[in-house]
């Protein structure tokens, strides 16, 4: 009796969260073939029964002109720059995570916990603070309403979080497996690109999906450092608004945004699994 009790308790609390989850993505998905008086006439999901569908919605997003935006390009841009910046990101935030870990580092009174707060300080902050700091060092640079400044902005909004996410789990793996690489003969860094970087993949694949959902998400750095030449997805979605809100095209454009995060998690998801360590230690 407990136990059905438990198992009736715990399935319908997944439905409900489950639907808390996919009905969004339902009202977005009919919504983006819905035409302006099929969104006023109530509240409809059923195509050819309730509402006659329109493929309008989803032509806006590859028309030029005043009548829409073709957000191919951007969806482009937004990828090299997201992807560049957080591979980038994860490769120098797994190095300084592993200095952090194994290593103690000491600067008058300053160590290796202060050296993290450093790091994750830098979230804490409001984008703001960093707007004019960042426009001036790209426009001294030249590179103001480019690939190559996105991304080096990026890499500093994101090397923290993959810094900090990955000193937790590098914390999390025993030292007895660096000692017994040294044993076998490696140093400090063949112990770390031999024996541990292979067992930290679940570590990188979080830390990776960190980087990404904050790169792609970004608006405000995509708006305030750009102008005509680069034009990331965000900027281009906000683009779609006037003075009518159009929710046909915004329903199709958030649906084309969070496509790839859905599918890159779908696809990571096996990484995430527990255990990984099973053998490491002899």
């Amino acid at each position: 009796m407990m136990r059905t009790t438990y198992l009736l308790l715990k399935y319908t609390a997944i439905l409900i969260w489950s639907s808390f989850v996919v009905l969004p993505f339902l009202w977005a998905l009919t919504t983006s073939f819905k035409t302006a008086h099929g969104i006023t006439s109530g509240a409809t999901y059923i195509p050819w029964l309730q509402y006659e569908p329109s493929l309008e919605g989803w032509k806006v997003l590859v028309r030029t002109g005043g009548a829409g935006i073709n957000i191919v390009q951007p969806y482009i841009s937004s990828m090299v720059v997201t992807v560049g910046a957080s591979l980038i990101s994860l490769a120098l935030g797994t190095l300084a995570a592993y200095g952090l870990s194994r290593f103690t580092y000491r600067l008058g009174f300053i160590k290796n916990s202060d050296i993290r707060f450093f790091f994750i300080s830098q979230r804490i902050m409001p984008p703001i603070v960093l707007a004019i700091p960042f426009f001036l060092m790209l426009q001294y640079f030249g590179l103001l309403d480019s690939i190559i400044g996105l991304i080096i902005v990026y890499i500093a909004l994101l090397l923290p979080i993959a810094t900090w996410v990955m000193v937790d789990f590098f914390n999390n793996i025993l030292r007895e497996i660096d000692e017994m690489a040294t044993i076998d003969g490696c140093n400090p860094i063949g112990a770390f690109f031999r024996v541990i970087l292979p067992n930290s993949l679940p570590g990188i694949v979080v830390a990776g999906l960190f980087c990404l959902i904050f790169g792609w998400n970004d608006f405000f750095f995509a708006f305030i450092l750009t102008f005509t030449k680069t034009q990331l997805l965000p900027v281009a979605v906000v683009a779609l608004n006037s003075s009518v809100t159009p929710w046909w095209s915004l329903s199709a454009s958030a649906l084309v945004s969070v496509a790839p995060l859905v599918i890159i998690a779908f696809v990571v998801e096996r990484f995430l699994s527990s255990g990984n360590m099973a053998g490491a230690i002899r």
